[in-house]
């Protein structure tokens, strides 16, 4: 591996290492014994469905390979997952509103072990279910357990603010840390210890199964909508209402949904992109960096969120431009440099570039999930909120079918300038949430005044 990886990897390293260690007394919130009892019993949970999700990663493409399938096929299982998340997705939602968050979480695990069993045999119609069971298991991980947390934060009478804690440790753990000592496991089973590329999707099983017995014996259950008469149905609807009735609802979908969008898109087309002329690059090492650019964002999330000065509706505007500049940069490299047109070799200077600014974007990310979080957690409504939340995933799931189906119809400048028109769109309709949320406290702090 060149030292330039090793390097670079080294100075984001320290920066981490700077940014956690100058958190002043203002980029902390002091909290209590039981609110941290509370948050670790949480993150230990969520770390374990994170590493679950993760661990299979690395292996999903592979393994199709090793059992034959062209790209075609591949294609459409993925498409299958994703499909499924988008049309099963806000039905179970609305279950687990109904039914119990708990219950939910504890389905979530069931299905995700049932479509990691799939993956053992090499029948097309097997793996076509496993990727099915698959995203569903994924629209309940994006939903249920952000729902359960936010009922239960507040029915054991936490501060909202600490509630921005939690989040953005989950991130920093479980989408950082976690993913980064999860692709090295899975390569350890795998290829050092070789034991194939199921194994992976086995050591996913065993830790799933571990974080559903936590959540059994630990976990209260806790509900949407309660009303039993409300029929599945009824409370679509409602929650399809809410979205439309309520400007700030629709318009934290619709960023959402274009980040989201983005962010997808970006994870597919990175590879091509540092390496057009099919140099040598080290897919895990770079993965593993773009990991600790994610977990250096988490940290700068958890100072701004500690601020009750400073809001996200805010900060979030400049986060959106900052990453519509950085998925901009394949275009203008492409643009401004001459490929040398010669097959292999190391990564380029132009790679090297567009790796400084898709790392810049993993910042970006990093910053956008617990803000994101924070931010749903004001706006949307207790009794629908897993509903809500798969709401907000279908124009995601429909962007990134879209994408796959077409990944080799365009350039890939084309769709990174796409992507970069959308997150600057994305801020422009955040600027519209923060007017909006203005508008919605300055209301509050009229009503509190006239009471008084």
């Amino acid at each position: 591996m060149e030292a330039f990886y090793i390097g670079f990897f080294l100075v984001l390293l320290l920066l981490l290492g700077a940014v956690e260690l100058g958190k002043s007394h203002k980029d902390r919130i002091i909290t209590n014994t039981a609110f941290s009892s509370f948050k670790n019993n949480y993150l230990v949970v969520y770390c374990l469905m994170m590493a679950g999700d993760w661990l299979q990663g690395p292996y999903v493409y592979f393994l199709y390979t090793q059992y034959g399938f062209n790209k075609g096929d591949i294609g459409r299982l993925f498409i299958a997952g994703f499909g499924s998340s988008m049309i099963f997705g806000t039905f179970v939602g609305s279950l687990a509103d109904k039914y119990g968050r708990k219950r939910a979480s504890v389905t979530y695990c069931i299905t995700y072990v049932l479509s990691c069993m799939t993956k053992h045999s090499p029948e097309y119609k097997v793996l076509m279910l496993g990727r099915i069971l698959g995203g569903i298991a994924t629209s309940l991980l994006f939903s249920a357990f952000e729902s359960w947390l936010v009922a239960e934060h507040f029915k054991r009478g936490f501060d909202a603010q600490w509630l921005s804690l939690t989040f953005s440790k989950a991130v920093f753990l479980g989408n950082g840390l976690v993913a980064i000592v999860s692709g090295l496991v899975a390569n350890l089973l795998a290829d050092t210890l070789s034991l194939g590329p199921v194994s992976p999707f086995d050591a996913a099983s065993c830790v799933l199964g571990l974080g559903m017995v936590i959540i059994m014996y630990t976990w209260s259950e806790n509900y949407g909508d309660v009303s039993e008469n409300k029929s599945l149905l009824d409370q679509f609807r409602g929650a399809a209402s809410t979205i439309a009735s309520d400007e700030k609802i629709a318009l934290l979908g619709a960023i959402q949904s274009l980040f989201e969008g983005s962010m997808y898109t970006f994870v597919f087309l990175w590879t091509p992109a540092l390496s057009p002329n099919d140099e040598e690059i080290p897919h895990g090492f770079i993965f593993a960096t773009f990991m600790l650019s994610s977990m250096i964002g988490s940290s700068l999330a958890s100072r701004l969120l500690a601020r009750s000065s400073l809001r996200a509706e805010v900060y979030m505007q400049v986060v959106f431009l900052v990453s519509a500049g950085t998925l901009l940069s394949p275009v203008l490299i492409n643009f401004l440099t001459t490929s040398s047109g010669e097959k292999g070799g190391s990564i380029s200077l132009p790679g090297k570039l567009q790796l400084f600014s898709f790392c810049v974007f993993e910042v970006c990310v990093g910053i956008f999930w617990p803000s994101i979080m924070k931010l749903r957690s004001q706006y949307v409504p207790e009794e629908s909120r897993s509903t809500i939340l798969n709401f907000f995933r279908i124009p995601v799931n429909i962007f990134v079918c879209v994408v796959l189906y077409n990944v080799n119809a365009f350039p890939i400048t084309i769709m990174f300038g796409m992507c970069s028109i959308f997150l600057f769109m994305a801020s422009v309709l955040q600027n519209r949430l923060m007017v909006a949320g203005g508008k919605q406290s300055a209301r509050k702090m009229v009503c509190i005044f006239s009471e008084l």
